[in-house]
């Protein structure tokens, strides 16, 4: 399925990414404060990658192995740039249904997808990961001229088609939503029977790149059983970096938490006490009070421990990556102060890293089924034309798409978005 992906729908995919990364919403909300510098990059540099891939492609296709794996590669950081203007696009969203005193767009409450609403806080979590995705690229394309890959042009765009779409008009969400809604009704369940398990729960979703885990887990996390039963609601996307007490800083951080305990003349005075007990000298205490408190309550895995502690709360630890048992196991240790039935729901493509982290069967997300890929293709192939409107022999040729997408929602998305460009059965044919 991977490579099927990785040689057919690449293509689609860059495009759509490139599209995103020049929606009006991000000037316009300016979300990306703070980072036009890497938003011009990023700009400039998709579209050098998107002139080779027909190259690569080409060359994919002849058996030379070089490409294939360029054409990989291309693809895991194009997901990952997706899921990062994905974030861009929802905080816009955001501050554009509050600007204009609605929070409901696209068919989701859009106000709750991402947790974290402090602007100083959003901006310095995405400049980070614009940072990564920008270093990823620039491997790309070093890569791309070693391999001398040549410009093949593809048929060109019109030149109002990104004004024309808005980028935000249609999207597929709610599609798959409505066809995740057997297993969201599974995992919830299953949390709501831990209620009163002792241990934490760590439930994984597990599957490939763009089969849509995140929407799951928001669909999960936003669920009225979900919200009801936990007193507590905690977010955070993890992606390559899983350093363990920045992670506990962004959990408390990003979603608000308010941390219990002492305060600094509490803990000072505690300190004091528990060194005259030990019999030490006057300097000897102070000293030994003035260390006890800087220590005590002060490290961000504290402060994470302080906010679960006793309550009965839901972490989301969305795309997971690190094999590394150590820092999980560290991490676990101050997540297991919470109230019977506390769960954490992780979101990976790695099975192993579900096997090390989960305390409970994995829920493998399965392929879309294709008739929901086949209304992801038509909704943004056709936009809101009627069926009557729509070509016939376009609709005929939807099939045969459908199956180059591997019952991926993403790459539904990507190619519908291309084939929205194209009106003739030539240009179809020729993607």
């Amino acid at each position: 399925m991977a490579e099927v992906l990785a040689t057919m729908v690449v293509g689609p995919l860059v495009s759509m990414v490139k599209e995103k990364a020049s929606s009006y919403l991000l000037d316009q909300y300016k979300v990306m404060e703070g980072m036009k510098e890497q938003h011009k990059l990023l700009k400039r540099k998709l579209p050098a990658i998107l002139d080779v891939i027909t190259d690569a492609e080409e060359q994919a296709a002849a058996k030379r192995e070089g490409a294939k794996v360029w054409l990989e590669e291309v693809r895991k950081v194009a997901y990952q740039a997706n899921d990062v203007l994905d974030e861009f696009k929802y905080e816009a969203l955001r501050r554009k249904a509050k600007k204009e005193g609605h929070y409901k767009a696209l068919g989701m409450d859009v106000i709750k997808l991402f947790p974290s609403h402090n602007r100083i806080v959003f901006r310095h979590k995405m400049a980070n990961k614009l940072r990564m995705i920008l270093k990823e690229i620039d491997v790309l394309i070093a890569e791309m001229n070693a391999f001398r890959f040549k410009f093949k042009p593809g048929p060109p765009e019109p030149t109002n088609y990104l004004r024309q779409r808005n980028s935000d008009i249609i999207d597929p969400t709610n599609i798959v939503s409505r066809s995740r809604d057997d297993e969201k009704k599974d995992v919830v369940d299953r949390l709501l029977a831990q209620a009163s398990s002792p241990d934490l729960t760590v439930l994984p979703i597990v599957g490939m790149g763009g089969l849509g885990k995140t929407t799951l887990g928001q669909l999960i996390y936003n669920d009225p059983k979900i919200r009801k039963h936990f007193e507590l609601w905690l977010w955070v996307c993890v992606s390559d970096n899983f350093d363990v007490d920045s992670l506990a800083d962004r959990i408390v951080k990003e979603n608000g938490c308010k941390t219990s305990g002492s305060s600094a003349p509490e803990k000072l005075q505690n300190a004091v006490s528990g060194c005259e007990a030990s019999g030490s000298s006057a300097p000897e205490t102070f000293q030994n009070a003035v260390s006890g408190c800087e220590a005590s309550g002060s490290s961000a895995l504290e402060k994470l421990q302080n906010a679960v502690s006793g309550k009965r709360y839901l972490l989301v630890l969305d795309d997971v990556w690190s094999r590394d048992e150590h820092k999980w196991e560290r991490l676990k240790s101050y997540l297991q102060h919470g109230g019977r039935g506390s769960s954490l729901l992780i979101t990976t493509r790695d099975f192993k890293v579900a096997q090390l982290m989960g305390t409970t069967e994995a829920n493998n997300l399965k392929s879309l089924d294709e008739i929901y890929i086949k209304e992801i293709i038509e909704t943004k192939a056709f936009g809101s034309k009627q069926v009557e409107q729509r070509p016939r022999e376009l609709v005929e040729m939807v099939g045969n798409i459908v199956k180059r997408c591997s019952g991926s929602p993403l790459a539904a998305t990507a190619l519908g978005s291309v084939l929205r460009t194209k009106t003739s059965k030539q240009e179809w044919e020729g993607l």
